[in-house]
């Protein structure tokens, strides 16, 4: 797989899921003391988020705090717990055409812009027959790194 046309230049974020977002504020923000610097929220993809950031510039990684608007609704944000991790890509659409070819499996939705503005798309934690990768268990999320990324962690 050496002729793989992008990079992972590091971790972009974790995804944290409960039932309540208050709580799980006051863990991450009031008592451990991670910066609050937005929030989200989406119909379709069943969440209410607070975002929070830790460190800063390219080496930041964002936090985000997700609680589900429906809990009987799909996607459960909050099964499991730790629900994703994100990863800089310097090159989203060549990597998702070069996983795809690989056989790799992506949810549904294809890139899309993401809760931070950032174009995204999510690994599949399982296979199935026609697409035998996947994240093994774990929803990982690809995204685009902007330049200023990819010029320091590249």
């Amino acid at each position: 797989m050496s002729d793989r046309p992008f990079r992972i230049l590091g971790l972009q974020q974790i995804a944290i899921g409960g039932l309540d977002l208050a709580a799980l504020s006051n863990l991450w923000v009031d008592v451990l003391g991670v910066q609050k610097t937005g929030d989200y929220t989406s119909e379709s993809e069943n969440v209410r988020e607070d975002i929070l950031t830790l460190g800063s510039g390219a080496h930041a990684v964002e936090i985000d705090l997700m609680q589900p608007l429906d809990p009987e609704s799909r996607p459960k944000v909050h099964d499991p717990a730790l629900n994703h991790i994100g990863l800089w890509v310097d090159d989203l659409p060549a990597a998702v055409e070069w996983l795809s070819d690989q056989g790799m499996r992506f949810t549904p939705g294809g890139i899309r812009p993401g809760a931070a503005g950032h174009d995204i798309v999510f690994v599949h934690p399982k296979a199935s027959d026609e697409l035998p990768l996947s994240g093994e268990g774990v929803l990982i999320e690809l995204v685009q790194a902007p330049q200023d990324v990819i010029d320091q962690l590249g």
